[in-house]
């Protein structure tokens, strides 16, 4: 479930856009049943990103969220270019810049010149960021299983689909 659990937030998080654009529309339930779902997503992934906020917080982590995704994404595929960073990360490249600058100034990142186009870095943990993701690793897994709670694989599972379904459609 860990790894599915984390799928799950980072579609949530990547959806909230989307979702956010779609529950300010001006569709009165009755004219469009189907309109709720994107008030719902909305709703689910700000809960979401909020309470995984705030127990960083509590927990001394001293990273966001946001940054958590980055440094993950870093320690599972060390080395890679910033746009290759942005599609993993949902960022769009002026926001990415942003916190790769605050993780390099927290010593837990640095851009390396990429090997074959000087005019391009990498992205690389640091030795202090390695262990600072593998010191997260476990409490991040209670943060993220804490809104299964409840719930069964089978609800889950559903929820996946449902999910995956969506985005598919969209394309």
């Amino acid at each position: 479930m860990h790894v599915a659990a984390y799928v799950w937030l980072e579609a949530v998080l990547a959806f909230h856009a989307f979702c956010y654009f779609c529950c300010h529309t001006n569709y009165r339930m009755e004219e469009e049943p189907y309109s709720m779902y994107s008030f719902l997503l909305d709703r689910t992934a700000r809960r979401v990103k909020q309470y995984a906020q705030r127990r960083f917080k509590e927990l001394g982590f001293n990273v966001t969220v946001d940054q958590w995704l980055i440094l993950r994404h870093l320690y599972d595929n060390d080395d890679l270019n910033q746009k290759e960073l942005a599609e993993l990360v949902f960022k769009d490249t002026p926001t990415l810049t942003r916190i790769i600058d605050l993780l390099c100034d927290k010593g837990l990142t640095k851009r390396k010149l990429h090997p074959d186009d000087r005019r391009s870095f990498n992205i690389c943990l640091t030795a202090q960021g390695r262990a600072r993701v593998e010191q997260m690793k476990p409490k991040v897994k209670e943060v993220r299983l804490k809104a299964w709670e409840g719930l069964s694989e089978r609800d889950f599972s559903q929820f996946k689909r449902i999910l995956n379904t969506i985005y598919v459609n969209l394309k």
